[in-house]
């Protein structure tokens, strides 16, 4: 969430936040709404400051004399319109709290302008899609595919999009989590295994609620949600919480099975792994000093960078426009490998900085050594990485002549040999 003080002191900077994330934001709505608001605990206050006023002069009187029985009267009139304002006011609070929830991050100086994924920058790239083996094909097109990765009976005992892993196929997938955990250990990151339900506040805290409630699945009658990704729970372990200073930063990763919609994903993108309704992920998550988190946010993308390059996958890094940012990050690289196969770039990690945003919706705060006085941390969050898309490209990249996937050095002991059987 915005800091209420930037509404106020320069709309003009968060008007242009809209215009540069392309969104639809009824601003003007937003203003009027803390206008009113304002304005009516105003009024309130100002009752109570007469109602506090009218108990100090009935003290000084004498009980039941004409003066004392004028303020009792005086004191039901105040006492009546205060109760029926504060009922007003709690209403008018919740829909400018509501109303405060539909505006997105201000986007960092250094993101580009654009609308489109067509007007992302390529910051930076790593090795070259022409080293993929010559044999490559689309993953779902290797003969034997199916032996390890099995679509029609995941979509008969659940739905499409949800897969059946097996032999090859689940102890390949099991040993790039634990590469991956145990990357992220080395790295500094203390690793955590969350619950993989969460609540609505702690939805609304990270910014899935009230922008992405389609893309959720939703328990009844609980009203829980399976979460997208770990990025949920883990940022939430310390909403309502005040770190000290000295302790930051403070580093997590974490495992969770992920599930979500996709709600109006259709087409060639949508084919064999590039995107299901459930996926295995580690997630890197940061909470870090205001001062250092864009060297943090540095960080965390070489974090994942360094996955990518000792899997020897060919990959760039996008920095994204305004228009393809998201509604929470201020600001957000995207990692892609290239998948030999289908000759396209597949996004295996999303390395992102909300600064304050999230803090301030789950009131995360550090206290300043200095002062004494707590301040909002900054989040920061990059997938460590997403499963399926790399398992995608390992097994086009590698794909050897004789039908098998020769898998790179780093994986080799988390896996157990050296190449992938589909039969």
């Amino acid at each position: 969430m915005l800091d209420p003080k930037l509404l106020r002191e320069s709309p003009a900077t968060v008007r242009a936040a809209i215009a540069r994330k392309h969104l639809d934001v009824d601003l003007d709505g937003v203003i009027a709404l803390d206008t009113a608001w304002r304005a009516l605990l105003a009024e309130v206050e100002t009752l109570r400051g007469r109602q506090k006023a009218a108990n100090h002069d009935m003290a000084a009187l004498k009980k039941g004399s004409p003066e004392f029985l004028a303020k009792v009267q005086e004191m039901k009139a105040v006492s009546a319109e205060v109760k029926a304002k504060e009922e007003g006011l709690k209403s008018l609070e919740e829909k400018w709290h509501a109303a405060m929830l539909t505006l997105p991050n201000i986007p960092h100086p250094t993101v580009p302008d654009g609308r489109t994924p067509e007007e992302n920058r390529v910051h930076a790239t790593h090795g070259s899609p022409d080293a993929a083996s010559p044999h490559a094909l689309p993953h779902w097109e290797i003969p034997g595919f199916g032996n390890l990765i099995d679509f029609p009976r995941g979509a008969k005992v659940t739905g499409a999009g949800f897969p059946f892993l097996i032999g090859d196929g689940a102890r390949l997938s099991r040993a790039l989590l634990q590469f991956f955990l145990e990357e992220g250990v080395k790295a500094g990151y203390t690793e955590v295994s969350p619950p993989i339900f969460v609540n609505a506040a702690s939805a609304t805290a990270t910014g899935q609620l009230p922008d992405k409630e389609g893309q959720m699945y939703e328990t009844t009658p609980d009203r829980l949600y399976a979460v997208p990704t770990a990025e949920v729970p883990l940022t939430n372990f310390f909403r309502d919480e005040i770190l000290e200073e000295d302790a930051l930063p403070v580093l997590r990763c974490a495992y969770t099975p992920c599930f979500r919609r996709e709600a109006g994903s259709y087409g060639k993108d949508v084919r064999g792994l590039n995107r299901v309704h459930q996926f295995d992920k580690v997630e890197l998550l940061k909470w870090v000093h205001p001062s250092a988190s864009y060297d943090e946010l540095e960080k965390l993308r070489t974090d994942a960078e360094r996955l990518l390059r000792k899997l020897e996958l060919p990959y760039r890094v996008l920095l994204m426009c305004g228009g393809d940012l998201g509604f929470a990050q201020a600001k957000k690289y995207d990692l892609e490998v290239w998948a030999a196969g289908q000759k396209r770039w597949l996004e295996v990690s999303s390395c992102s900085n909300f600064e304050a945003f999230q803090a301030r919706r789950a009131q995360i705060r550090f206290r300043v050594k200095a002062t004494g006085k707590p301040e909002l941390v900054h989040t920061l969050n990059g997938s460590g990485l997403a499963v399926p898309r790399v398992l995608a490209a390992l097994l086009e990249n590698n794909l050897q002549a004789d039908g098998r996937v020769k898998l790179p050095a780093a994986l080799v002991p988390y896996f157990g040999r050296e190449h992938v059987a589909f039969r």
